[in-house]
């Protein structure tokens, strides 16, 4: 498709030069009906040849202008010398449509940039700052607007070119004009003072006033990728099961949608010098679940103590980085993080790590026993290729095919397949392994078949899905801006969090039922979640990665595919998270034996193994691990309250004292003073 859309633009405009310059009438009309039809194709299917041919300098007003030029040239050299003065007039309309669509664009930029707030938020009441929704896509876009602005002239031409008629040409053009007068009019109306809304000043008025009203006391600062939304969205129940007044902090304005259905309120500060506006609120604690070149930012706060709690944790590298000094605290879930960072020397003290727990797992269910139907669910959840290009970060590549075929080799096996949401964003043979993992899987599921459940099973996960799309969905138009979506994304209601969690679980429960018992299938979605897989599994394969650590949880088997080219007792002395798990080699000729052990739970040589594992990675099972991150925050808060009334007492001590009025000086005497000779 793409290399039709290139074939007919590259000939149309040079069939629509010939027949401008023959003159040929038929070309001419060909080549421009050729190259009309050609954008409609490229903006209704082929939105990534725009970003191409704009970064080609043959934007859509490039090509348009060309369209129209060559249309008038062969207007010019098909009338006689005598009929120029009879298209000069429709030489200077087509110059007034450009100077028109110039000028909208000129406007747009501006309502733009008026509608362009120095704090984005969401769940937050925001009545004050006099928004409204954002102006129609055609206005905003010239990728849209041109193409159906200029249509009307562009048709008037070749009208006028076909039928020897400037009066076609001059009644598109006068259309053309009406609707660019007309857009250019709603956009102006939108910069009239009591339209726009709320300037940066006011805005950041506004927002102090909130600070001062709400008083929040601890928050979660994330700044990433959109694909990494889910290392902020774990912590979202237990942030907001602490109670208080707990705020989420954003650098990226995308990343506001990306947060999952909370309500919480959160607040995008993408500026620097609107960040530090916290420094003078009343938040205490900002807990910190990655490392960015933007977290740097916001340690500058010296009223705020910082606590790293990380999205997991895993014997890699990367779970005891260096950066994790820079921190005052550093959470850990148990006591083999807080070795894992004494072993790394990377500058972490050990009075500055608190072991929390992991508050995420207690959605994790406990191991009920062997499985007991027909099939035995195998969670098969590799983890990304990281950054570094170690072969043993993902199994995916050297060992993922292999995996799979040997699980589905066996017939009482049903295989969920759950990838990192990274893999292949850096390596692209992870990618190309996922993409044949999935036609592995795909196949299988075709192939086995078997009984579905009842329509009733089908129509309750609708019912459910439509519930929860009722409560989480946003409902936004195609156009809205961020402006807008502050406007539709006030202060939720009471309790709908509870009723979010509980439609989830309702959704969780339908989306299986609705399933046949033995289907294979890839979980690529947001939902299910990770530990809803957990849940339905019988046995884990995965990477050395916090999955692992994670499923420990809930007691049952688990494997880590060994594809580092270490010897297994290498291996399990080098992540002493394998020490509870059945090692499997690249071939995956482990396989068949594993799921003997889990069938059979005689044969599972690591079943004590895993619990006290268990309790060394996620620590004690009492206190509840909630409670235990609720007391971290509050040791950590009162910590910050005593820091800053120090601060404020040495500041207070360091105003000098008001100096004490100078007496004027004596009138001079025939005495000498004490220095008088």
């Amino acid at each position: 498709m793409k290399l039709s859309v290139l074939g007919v633009l590259g000939a149309a405009y040079p069939a629509q030069a010939a027949g401008a310059l023959l003159p040929h009438v038929p070309l001419l009309l060909t080549g421009t009906a050729a190259s009309l039809a050609a954008e409609a194709v490229l903006y209704r299917w082929q939105r990534g040849m725009v970003s191409v041919f704009a970064k080609s300098h043959a934007d859509v007003t490039v090509r348009h202008v060309l369209r129209d030029l060559l249309l008038v040239v062969g207007l010019l050299r098909i009338g006689e010398q005598h009929r120029e003065t009879v298209y000069a007039p429709l030489v200077a309309g087509l110059l007034a449509l450009y100077a028109l669509h110039s000028a909208i664009q000129a406007v747009s930029v501006l309502v733009r940039r008026t509608r362009t707030l120095p704090v984005v938020t969401r769940n937050i009441d925001v009545s004050a700052l006099r928004l409204s929704p954002a102006p129609p896509v055609l206005l905003r876009r010239p990728g849209h607007r041109l193409p159906l602005f200029g249509l009307p002239a562009t048709a008037g031409l070749l009208a006028t070119a076909a039928l020897d008629a400037p009066v076609y040409g001059a009644a598109g053009l006068a259309l053309s004009l009406l609707l660019s007068l007309a857009g250019l009019a709603a956009l102006l109306l939108r910069l009239l003072p009591g339209r726009r809304p709320a300037g940066e000043q006011e805005t950041l008025a506004w927002f102090e006033d909130w600070l001062a009203e709400y008083r929040p006391t601890v928050g979660l600062y994330f700044s990433g990728g959109a694909s990494s939304a889910y290392q902020a969205n774990m912590w979202l129940e237990p942030l907001a099961r602490l109670g208080g007044r707990p705020v989420i902090v954003l650098r990226e304005r995308f990343m506001v949608q990306k947060i999952g259905a909370t309500d919480l309120p959160i607040v995008c500060l993408p500026k620097v010098s609107t960040l530090m506006r916290l420094e003078h609120s009343t938040l205490r604690v900002l807990l910190h679940p990655s490392n960015s070149g933007k977290t740097s930012q916001v340690l500058r706060i010296p009223t705020i103590k910082h606590a790293f709690v990380n999205h997991g944790e895993s014997d890699k590298l990367s779970s005891c980085n260096p950066y994790a000094k820079a921190y005052d605290e550093v959470w850990v879930a148990g006591p083999a993080a807080r070795e894992r960072y004494a072993l790394a020397e990377v500058g972490v003290a050990d009075g500055e790590v608190v072991e929390v727990g992991r508050p995420q797992l207690r959605a994790v269910a406990p191991y009920s026993g062997p499985p007991t139907g027909q099939y035995t669910t195998v969670l098969y959840a590799p983890t990304w290729e990281g950054w570094d290009g170690n072969p043993g970060n993902t199994s995916v590549v050297a060992a993922g095919e292999n995996l799979v075929r040997a699980l589905l080799a066996d017939p009482g096996v049903r295989l969920l397949y759950k990838p990192h949401p990274l893999t292949g964003s850096v390596d692209p043979r992870a990618g190309a392994a996922d993409l044949r993992i999935r036609e592995l899987i795909g196949a299988a599921a075709r192939e086995r078949g078997g009984p579905r459940p009842d329509a009733s099973a089908a129509a309750e996960l609708q019912r459910r899905a439509a519930e929860l799309d009722r409560l989480t969905a946003s409902g936004f138009r195609a156009a809205a801006d961020q402006t807008e979506r502050m406007l539709r994304q006030q202060a939720p209601p009471p309790g709908r969090a509870a009723q979010v969690a509980r439609a989830t679980a309702a959704w969780e429960e339908a989306y299986w039922a609705a399933r046949p018992a033995g289907e294979h299938r890839v979980v690529s979605d947001a939902r299910p979640a990770l530990y809803s897989c957990f849940n339905r599994a019988d046995l884990l394969i995965s990477d050395v990665s916090s999955v692992i650590s994670d499923f420990l949880a809930s007691g049952k088997p688990y494997a880590v595919a060994n594809t580092g080219g270490l010897t297994e007792q290498a291996f399990r002395a080098a992540c002493p998270t394998v020490t509870a798990a059945t090692v499997l080699t690249p071939d995956a000729a482990g396989v068949p034996a594993l799921l003997e052990a889990v069938r059979r739970p005689e044969r599972d040589e690591f079943a004590e193994a895993r619990a006290a594992l268990a309790r060394q990675l996620l620590g004690p099972a009492e206190p509840p691990s909630q409670e235990r991150f609720a007391g971290a925050v509050r040791a950590l808060s009162a910590a910050a309250r005593e820091h800053r009334a120090r601060r404020e007492r040495g500041a207070a001590a360091d105003v000098p004292a008001p100096r004490r009025p100078i007496a004027p000086a004596a009138e001079p005497s025939g005495r000498s003073g004490p220095s008088g000779a």
